[in-house]
């Protein structure tokens, strides 16, 4: 059934203003349609709301969408809650945001639960053993195109790999990392700007597609209007829910108890996500799998193979590593594995992406109060240069695991070589999509388990 709005048909009056309801069957929808990553989640909205309902205009679209990269988190999350908050006030935010991460986390539950459940039997394990090396390939090119983005000078190559040799011969901490790399930036951006500067990231402006409901000129809604009492309303509102849902699970469960360890540790990471899921995940692994031993490295990888084949942000990711780790730790009992899944997998999520909501809540007003345009900071562009070294620091972590798996002296995996250099000949030399990858790799894994 087409989902284009009749009202589309006359391009020169705008479209009626959607209701609160349609909105919501809207953004459900969205929220199991979205697909590749924030590229793609943003191009899919692009095509809905601006071009074929005319909910948002293409100046207004993109002005948000500037204020939503400049913020850590999913960014595609960010510009659906911020554009469902425009239209419907914070009943709007709060849907949009959540229909974009709900259907992504019920998914990856149950495919973590089957992992869990069933991840050692021959025929699924042999697809895990073929997506493992599509995974790395997938990460290799993550890197290959954030670096061809952002690293364009020697200043910013030599960013990158200092962030790299930092993280792999130092075992330096993430978050130190992006706090030294925001200091070099904002010098850098005083000392040498030409050097800082950020070019544009998302392609021109398409021409007009006729008028829309929130249009160039349309006035700022009552509730979208910045003031201190609503800017101080949003701190109480997202602060008190925060400490309320860390305090219980602390009475709870007490501060060293696994829910609370989660809780807190995934509200840093929430604050980490600059560049995207990849530059977090090192952050994630340093403390999910070094530090709490929550899962192994094997099922790290797993758990990215899992988030790349379904829809939702990346950074979802997090919520099978909550699951493995609530089932890991059996927080409920021998008896209530997969409920312990579930809890973990539901705090971590909460807590992840509660700071996205409150960072659109709360400055979304000041956005629209200006109608400036918004770009990179300096230190911001620093910080991108830093996270390209983490990103492939990432990616030779995930090699030496998927090829040499039992350690050096265990042997070297030539199927799974072979795999990998398949699916990164599709990723880069055919422009195959992430997700025919994945499944193509899963394909052959589990050919190769059956003949072998």
């Amino acid at each position: 059934m087409s989902t284009r709005p009749s009202s589309v048909a006359d391009a020169t009056t705008a479209p009626p203003a959607p209701t609160l309801g349609q909105a919501f069957a809207y953004w459900l929808r969205l929220g199991f349609l979205s697909f590749g990553g924030p590229a793609g989640q943003i191009a899919l909205m692009h095509e809905d709301l601006v071009e074929r309902r005319r909910w948002i205009s293409e100046q207004r679209f993109l002005h948000a969408l500037n204020y939503c990269m400049v913020l850590p988190g999913p960014e595609a999350q960010q510009l659906a809650t911020y554009i469902g908050w425009l239209m419907h006030r914070s009943w709007g935010g709060l849907i949009a945001g959540g229909l974009f991460v709900l259907p992504s986390l019920l998914i990856l539950i149950a495919l973590s639960w089957v992992y869990m459940a069933w991840g050692q039997v021959p025929a699924v394990a042999g697809v895990l053993y073929g997506i493992k090396p599509a995974v790395t390939a997938i990460v290799v090119s993550a890197a290959v195109r954030i670096g061809s983005r952002t690293l364009k000078n020697r200043w910013l190559w030599g960013l990158a790999g200092a962030a790299f040799l930092a993280i792999f011969a130092l075992g330096l901490p993430f978050p130190l990392i992006v706090g030294l790399a925001g200091v070099v930036g904002y010098l850098g951006g005083r000392l040498a700007p030409a050097q800082f500067a950020v070019g544009g990231g998302h392609g021109a402006q398409r021409a007009s597609q006729g008028p829309a409901v929130i249009d160039d000129d349309t006035p700022t809604p009552a509730h979208a209007r910045f003031s201190w009492p609503g800017f101080w309303r949003v701190v109480a509102a997202c602060g008190g829910l925060w400490a309320l849902a860390l305090g219980a699970l602390a009475w709870a469960w007490g501060w060293d108890g696994v829910l609370t360890r989660m809780a807190w540790f995934f509200t840093k990471a929430a604050l980490l996500t600059f560049g995207g899921a990849y530059a977090v995940l090192p952050y994630v692994y340093q403390g999910a799998v070094d530090h709490f031993h929550w899962l192994t490295p094997g099922q790290m990888i797993d758990g990215l193979a899992l988030g790349e084949t379904t829809p939702g942000p990346l950074i979802m990711v997090v919520s099978y590593v909550g699951f493995v780790g609530g089932w890991g730790q059996a927080l409920f009992g021998p008896q209530a594995l997969p409920w312990a899944g579930v809890a973990a997998a539901a705090v971590v999520t909460f807590f992840t992406f509660l700071p996205s909501f409150f960072f659109i809540f709360l400055g979304a007003p000041f956005i629209e109060s200006t109608h400036g345009k918004l770009q990179f900071t300096a230190p911001l562009t620093a910080i991108t240069a830093a996270v390209v070294g983490v990103i492939v620091n990432l990616a030779v972590f995930f090699a030496y695991h998927v090829l040499w798996p039992r350690g050096w002296a265990g042997g070297f995996e030539w199927a799974a070589a072979v795999i990998g250099l398949a699916a990164a000949l599709a990723l880069f030399r055919f422009k195959v999509g992430v997700i025919p990858v994945v499944l193509g790799a899963g394909l052959l894994g589990g050919a190769w388990r059956l003949l072998a």
